[in-house]
């Protein structure tokens, strides 16, 4: 899980083709560069941080932020979530997103965290792990992860220019959800986070 304060995004389903997409981009980025500067909150060692640079990110591109169809869970599937480590984690299934990408339809599993959902901060946070071919070439070989917010209605955004990797591809200490086979995507989402290098 990632430190970076999770803020929710209240914006409108056009948001994807404006300039304020590429300026919210972009401060996630350097948020997110900033969140690896500060020992509180990095999960890089301390020597590490010195040498930090800041994250190679892809080109942002507006196509890889989709509206997606929402379909929430009927009926809610709970689970144990597998992680880098022992550690199982309870989550629930708590909807799907349908989209459409180069003219290819996908689909992905949106989660809701048990512990999280007890927070008032984090009540309405979904969880999107998934894998695509550039893991393990441009991007982390575990995959990849977005912060969501529960729509109100049945759309939803997935900007996967806001992917970022999980704390375990940066310090092997920490335990990390490991995205469920259903996330994967045969296709390379170049958008969102690189290697660190």
């Amino acid at each position: 899980m990632r430190y970076l304060i999770f803020i929710l995004i209240i914006s409108s389903l056009n948001l994807c083709f404006s300039q304020s997409h590429i300026d919210e981009v972009d401060k996630f980025q350097k948020d997110l560069n900033n969140e690896f500067l500060d020992p509180e909150t990095s999960p890089l060692d301390e020597s590490k941080i010195k040498s930090f640079k800041g994250h190679d990110f892809f080109e942002i591109n507006q196509d890889y932020c989709i509206k997606a169809e929402f379909i929430k869970s009927i009926d809610i599937v709970t689970f144990q979530m597998k992680t880098s480590t022992s550690r199982l984690p309870t989550y629930d299934k708590f909807g799907i997103a349908k989209f459409n990408l180069n003219g290819k339809q996908y689909q992905l599993t949106l989660y809701q965290s048990h512990r999280l959902r007890e927070s008032e901060k984090y009540k309405n946070y979904l969880f999107l792990p998934y894998t695509d071919l550039t893991n393990g070439f441009e991007s982390y070989g575990g995959g990849r992860y977005i912060d969501l917010t529960i729509p109100d209605g049945n759309e939803i955004i997935i900007d996967f220019n806001k992917s970022y990797a999980p704390s375990c591809a940066y310090n092997h200490s920490y335990s990390c959800p490991v995205p469920p086979e259903e996330n994967h995507l045969n296709v390379r989402i170049e958008a969102g986070v690189k290697n660190l290098k």
